[in-house]
């Protein structure tokens, strides 16, 4: 499984900003796909998930910010960020899971900050 995500970029507190991650190979294995990030000096932590069948599960400290959705016939899931603080400045990874085994990204920045 081979994972590309795009989106990030830098934008001002309160901004918006869409990620997007298509997966390609053995797509038809993937269960869940989700968005983590790792700020600098932390630990890779969990953003959103969503499985195949359109259940969800956020962090605390993005929900009603943040909504994660996923279109299954183009293998790609999406992350809508609204409401931007400095605090969600990160690299964001895309992540797939495929039967019991994690494909990761190489990563999008995101950076807000005025």
């Amino acid at each position: 499984v081979q994972l590309q995500a795009s989106g990030g970029g830098l934008v001002q507190p309160g901004g918006s900003l869409r990620l997007s991650c298509t997966a390609s190979g053995r797509v038809a294995g993937i269960n869940r796909m989700g968005w983590y990030r790792q700020a600098p000096g932390t630990q890779r932590e969990l953003v959103a998930t969503i499985d195949t069948g359109g259940s969800t599960n956020y962090a605390d400290s993005v929900k009603g910010r943040l909504t994660i959705s996923r279109d299954n016939a183009k293998s790609t899931v999406y992350l809508q960020m609204t409401s931007l603080k400095p605090e969600d400045t990160a690299v964001y990874y895309c992540n797939a899971r495929y039967f019991a085994m994690d494909f990761w990204g190489k990563g999008t920045r995101v950076t807000v900050s005025s």
